[in-house]
């Protein structure tokens, strides 16, 4: 009979400590995902409410407009060509800088000498202060500034001339290359970040495949295009949504280079800017929220589509 309930015993402490310790780690988060609930999720539902009032600072709600906001948004040229800039920053800055950050990835992940010196310099700029590079671009990319200097010292400025641009152009007060002088700064800046993501996955893929590969007679080339690219499709869809996602909130560098007005002529109004301009400078809080909402939903959504072209169909 002793013997018997020994193990009922045995197995009831075991359920109880199991039981204290899942209790013990839900009480460790519970904190943090307060903070999540409320600051994210709840502030996400409260722009919901928002957006749909006429809402006053101080009194709260005023008058019921339902979609009057969104209407507004459609119809405002600004918010389109805020939209069309981030769209266009986001087309063209997320595939440059995923095709510089694999470039460097497989350069560090050879055995070469010095390989942890260059991971830490190609990676440095992605942790320098972002308005004090941008502050540092604006100078060198200034008219007769280090860049029109250089240029000119290796005797580009006829090739720049033919394009229609002069020996001392204003890179980012001309609105036909303000938009591109930004998205080559953060192809700079965040290409170190995206370099680690690939690195993390190119490590992830077995020895055993490149072997393969070598013993079929590929070389280099064709081990990279049919063997390494293919299997980094999981770091291709993770490196593209964290960039969509950030290209889409472009705040910054478009502030500190073009002011709150997106100069030249709205040429770097982002939605953010947009968004921070509706909020702080008009203090219109209900027509801010609504732009927070249809940026939200885009930035919803993109996972979703970029989920679907990564995530399924053939192998590249």
């Amino acid at each position: 009979m002793t013997a018997a309930t020994q193990p009922q015993r045995t197995g009831r402490v075991r359920r109880v400590g199991e039981r204290q310790e899942a209790l013990a780690g839900y009480a460790f988060i519970a904190v943090p995902m307060a903070l999540f609930l409320v600051l994210n999720i709840g502030t996400t539902l409260y722009a919901f409410f928002i957006s749909v009032w006429d809402w006053n600072v101080r009194t709260g709600p005023r008058s019921f407009l339902g979609l009057g906001n969104f209407e507004r948004l459609l119809n405002d040229d600004i918010f389109l060509i805020a939209v069309k800039n981030s769209l266009y920053y986001t087309v063209i800055w997320v595939p440059l800088t995923m095709a510089i950050g694999l470039f460097l990835a497989v350069i560090v992940n050879q055995k070469i000498r010095g390989r942890t010196f260059f991971r830490a310099a190609f990676y440095f700029p992605a942790i320098a202060s972002s308005a004090a590079i941008t502050i540092l671009w604006i100078f060198l990319v200034q008219p007769g500034g280090l860049f029109d200097e250089i240029r000119g010292a290796l005797g580009l400025n006829p090739l720049f001339a033919a394009m229609g641009y002069g020996p001392t152009h204003n890179w980012m007060g001309d609105p036909a290359t303000a938009m591109n002088s930004i998205i080559i700064l953060n192809a700079w800046t965040t290409s170190g970040t995206f370099m680690l993501f690939y690195l993390a996955a190119l490590q992830s893929i077995s020895n055993d495949v490149y072997e393969a590969a070598a013993i079929d007679g590929a070389g280099a080339w064709q081990t990279f295009w049919r063997v390494t690219f293919p299997l980094l499709r999981p770091g291709h869809f993770f490196v593209a949504t964290v960039g969509v996602i950030g290209a889409l909130q472009l705040f910054d560098q478009v502030r500190i280079g073009g002011g709150p007005n997106g100069d030249p002529n709205n040429a770097l109004m982002s939605v953010v800017l947009y968004l921070y301009n509706a909020a702080f400078i008009q203090v219109n809080l209900d027509y801010a929220a609504a732009v927070g909402v249809v940026l939200f939903l885009v930035i919803f959504a993109a996972p979703l589509v970029q989920r679907r072209i990564f995530g399924s169909g053939p192998a590249w």
